[in-house]
């Protein structure tokens, strides 16, 4: 740590050894990487602001990051929490990419070059080049290789220079770091780490780190791949695809989080408290009208009293401005996030005595179930000691051990969320929503859109202000409502389309796949934002029926565009399966 006096500002020193700086070769060499790496300028980048020799010493002064390094980071606090670690690798990735297309190889990416920001939290990597300065330096061992062995690259480890793609890999192994605070390959001696790199395949981050997205896992097994040509194509789309995992966890608005934590279910005192006041108003219908009304006021209160319940929060929700359509994705980040932080606590796998109990369920209800059809059949069985026997004895360890297994799989699963989410998401949940628009006041609150899919605030907002034109220019435009509803479900299949292909990982057979579906993507809401635009200078006055028609022509050839695309995937998955 410095001071430069003309600028008064601090500065971080390195200095060339003074005994290397004397052999010509070496000193050129140092300062030609320096300079090379001072071209560089990025966020992301520790910026070197000057290259210099005085006299014997030759160094260079960079920018003082006041921080610490990823490496000291895992090592003082354990792993990095998966969506910091992902926002850190991508911003390495931007990193390297950006060098990377300034022709200069980083060769020693490591934890410990990796800088980060203490009041940003921001990653910047530094050092530049050094790798290959110290393979200069070292080249009178027959076999010293350039970088950390623990992180180098499989080309690295057999003695060659290393390109971008040997940078991906050590990135990859920083994140299996990150993210476990183990590193795939360890051993005694650099020789022993060196030959497992080259010879081993490393293991799933997934074993290691179960609480890690899917996602993520697969991107950075898919850098550790031995072959350089199965690893990402470049550090710049490694950063696209886990830019695209972290937008898929944006954190859900108070409202929607409410509801599908607590509001979407019915627990609490509703559980306890409905069934006998539904007993208690049946009782005294039943003394007033008769057993047979006391009878049907029982089976309404147990009936539609949860509806009415369930109901009520549905109309509150829509209030708050949210729609049916919020609660898919909704119940997804909820679900996901529970599943990793189970993960972490309890782990992914079921343990033996979960498998034990899920066995004893099935054969002992099963058993006793075939038991109970056979008996039907054969009535002289239910007076068979031994047939009693068996059966009372398989239904008494079947009931217990279903649900032990419950129990248990509800530590590793949120059961009761998946069973609210399918609800919800399905024929009952869209009819309490349709039911309770009926009776929804006309001024609703419209909430805030960050947390929607882009295509369908879009389209929304495209369906409010094609509801507020008049209603004879609402006829000229009859069919705009299909138009949009028909965009939206293209957008919506394009993006799932892609989040399969995004968990097939980052295969480079696909990455032709995955441009031509992020494409038509990107045009389906390109559409969807013209006809909003256009839309919205109709109700203005600025705007004219003949060209929101000319604007509906064109999302129409878009939607045959996403046709056709789709068409073509099934013909190839199809001759695949041949």
């Amino acid at each position: 740590l410095a001071r430069e006096v003309r600028l008064d500002r601090l500065v971080a020193l390195k200095l060339f050894p003074p005994a290397l700086a004397a052999l010509p070769a070496l000193r050129e060499r140092f300062l030609r990487e320096a300079r090379m790496a001072a071209r560089l300028s990025h966020p992301h980048v520790v910026q070197i602001y000057t290259v210099d020799e005085v006299d014997r010493y030759v160094f260079f002064a960079m920018a003082y990051v006041d921080g610490e390094t990823l490496g000291a980071r895992v090592r003082a606090r354990g792993p990095l929490p998966p969506s910091e670690g992902a926002r850190v690798l991508r911003e390495v990735a931007w990193a390297l990419g950006h060098a990377h297309e300034q022709g200069v190889i980083h060769r020693d990416v490591k934890p410990d070059n990796i800088l980060l920001e203490a009041a940003t939290g921001r990653a910047l990597v530094a050092d530049f080049g050094i790798a290959g300065l110290k393979h200069d330096t070292t080249s009178q061992h027959p076999d010293a290789v350039a970088g950390t062995p623990e992180f180098m690259s499989p080309e690295q480890a057999s003695g060659g220079a290393g390109d971008a793609r040997s940078d991906l890999y050590s990135l990859g192994v920083v994140g299996f770091y990150a993210l476990s605070g183990q590193v795939p390959f360890s051993g005694t001696t650099s020789a022993e780490i060196l030959a497992k790199h080259i010879t081993q395949p490393p293991p799933p981050l997934s074993e290691q780190a179960p609480a890690v997205p899917r996602r993520v896992a697969r991107i950075v097994d898919a850098c550790l791949a031995k072959d350089p040509s199965e690893r990402p194509d470049s550090a710049a789309q490694l950063a696209e695809q886990l830019a695209l995992t972290l937008e898929h966890r944006k954190e859900l608005p108070v409202a929607l989080r409410a509801f599908v934590k607590h509001d979407a279910r019915l627990d609490g005192p509703i559980v306890l408290l409905w069934p006998p006041l539904a007993l208690m108003s049946a009782i005294a219908a039943g003394t007033v009208g008769g057993i047979g009304v006391g009878f049907g006021v029982l089976i309404v209160g147990l009936a539609l009293a949860p509806a009415g319940a369930l109901l009520i929060r549905a109309r509150r929700l829509l209030k708050a401005g949210f729609e049916h359509t919020d609660l898919a994705p909704a119940f997804k980040v909820e679900i996901e996030r529970g599943r990793e932080e189970r993960a972490f606590s309890v782990g992914p796998r079921a343990t033996p005595l979960e498998r034990m109990l899920r066995a004893g369920g099935i054969i002992g209800i099963g058993g006793s179930t075939i038991g109970v059809i056979l008996a039907s059949f054969f009535p002289e069985l239910f007076t068979n000691g031994a047939y009693i026997a068996v059966f009372s004895t398989l239904a008494a360890i079947g009931w217990p051990s279903l649900v032990g297994h419950l129990a248990l799989l509800q530590r590793r699963r949120d059961i009761d969320m998946e069973f609210w989410g399918g609800l919800w998401n399905g024929r009952v949940g869209r009819w309490l929503f349709r039911l309770a628009r009926a009776v929804l006041p006309k001024r609703a609150i419209r909430a805030a859109m960050t947390h929607r899919p882009t295509e369908l605030a879009i389209a929304m907002a495209a369906e409010q202000l094609f509801a507020d034109l008049p209603k004879a220019t609402r006829r000229q435009l009859g069919d705009l409502p299909t138009v949009l509803h028909r965009l939206e479900a293209d957008a919506q299949r394009m993006r799932a389309r892609l989040e399969d292909l995004l968990e097939a990982g980052v295969d480079p057979r696909l990455s032709a796949e995955r441009d031509a579906v992020q494409q038509r993507l990107a045009d389906t809401v390109a559409a969807l934002e013209t006809v909003r635009l256009g839309l919205l200078r109709l109700r203005s006055g600025g705007g004219t029926l003949q060209s929101m028609t000319t604007d509906l022509a064109a999302a129409r050839e878009v939607g045959e565009a996403v046709d056709r695309l789709l068409a073509g995937q099934r013909e190839v998955e199809e001759e695949l399966k041949k």
